[in-house]
C-alpha cells in the first residue's frame, strides 16, 4: 500500500510517442504511476470504445510505484481498463498527452486525448489533457516542463470543481519564453473539411480526409487567442452537453 496519489496516464499517439514519454518523465515523482497506452496511434478517436473485439493487455514495465501496460484499445478503453481492472483502485487523477497537435477549440470533440480525460470525469476523477500545438513527430516539448508540473501539482493539491476537467494547450516552441497561463473559453472555430479523391490500381475510388482550420472568433478570451499570444491555454471542460440557458426557452407546444 502507498499514500502516494494514484495517477493514471494515457494518450492517443501510442505507447512510444515522445509526448507521452515527456509527460511520464515530468510527473513520475508526484505519485504512484500507472501508464496504459495503445500499441498504435489513436488520434481522432474521441470517446470511441472497442466493442467488436476483445482487448489485449500486456505489462511491459514495472518498478517501485510504476507500472506500464500496452493495449490494443482506444484511449477511452485504456481509462476504463485502468479504473476497473489494472490500476488496483480508482485513480486520484487522470493525465492524458502530451498530444502532438492542438486540442483547442472544436478539436476537443475529436480528441482521443481529451476523450480519455472525460472518461475519467464520468467517475468523478479529476483529469488534465495536455496538448502541444505542433503535429511534428519531432516536436520540441522543452518549454512545457514547469507548466505541466505546476498545473498537475495544483490539481492534486486542490482538486477541481465537481464535473470539471482541464483542457491544457501549449503554443508551438518559438524563440520567446511562454508568457504564462490563461484560463479561458473554447474558441468558436471549426475545420472546413475537404476530401482528396484518388483511384487505386484496381480502378476503385477512395478518399483522404483533408481540410483547413478556420477561426472566425475574434474575441480576446479564447484558447486560440491565448495560444496565438504565446500563453498556455487552460479551458475548464465538462461532459454535460446541455445548453442550460435554453432549456426553458425552447418550446414545442
Amino acid at each position: 500500500m502507498t499514500n502516494r496519489p494514484l495517477i493514471l496516464i494515457t494518450n492517443d499517439d501510442g505507447i512510444n510517442a515522445p509526448g507521452l514519454r515527456k509527460l511520464i518523465s515530468l510527473v513520475k515523482h508526484l505519485g504512484e504511476i500507472v501508464v496504459i497506452a495503445s500499441e498504435h496511434p489513436m488520434s481522432g478517436m474521441a470517446h470511441a470504445v472497442t466493442i467488436q473485439n476483445p482487448l489485449r493487455v500486456r505489462l511491459i514495465a514495472e518498478e517501485l510505484n510504476y507500472r506500464e501496460y500496452l493495449t490494443t484499445g482506444t484511449p477511452v478503453d485504456n481509462v476504463k481498463l485502468g479504473k476497473h481492472k489494472l490500476a488496483g483502485r480508482l485513480p486520484d487523477l487522470v493525465l492524458s498527452g502530451i498530444n502532438h497537435g492542438s486540442n483547442a477549440a472544436i478539436n476537443i470533440i475529436y480528441s482521443g486525448t481529451m476523450g480519455a480525460v472525460l472518461e475519467g470525469l464520468i467517475d468523478r476523477i479529476p483529469g488534465i489533457g495536455f496538448s502541444l500545438d505542433d503535429f511534428s513527430p519531432h516536436a520540441d516539448f522543452s518549454h512545457v516542463d514547469e507548466y505541466v508540473v505546476s498545473i498537475t501539482k495544483k490539481v492534486l493539491k486542490d482538486g477541481l470543481p465537481k464535473g470539471v476537467c482541464l483542457n491544457v494547450n501549449f503554443p508551438v516552441k518559438n524563440n520567446e519564453p511562454l508568457r504564462g497561463v490563461k484560463v479561458c473559453r473554447q474558441a468558436d472555430a471549426r475545420w472546413v473539411e475537404e476530401f482528396e479523391e484518388r483511384t487505386d490500381p484496381h480502378g476503385r475510388t477512395y478518399y483522404w480526409l483533408a481540410g483547413r482550420f478556420e477561426n472566425g472568433d475574434i474575441r480576446n478570451d479564447t484558447d486560440e487567442k491565448a495560444l496565438a499570444d504565446n500563453y498556455v491555454s487552460v479551458v475548464p471542460s465538462q461532459t454535460d452537453f446541455t445548453a442550460h440557458d435554453h432549456v426553458s426557452s425552447i418550446k414545442f407546444c
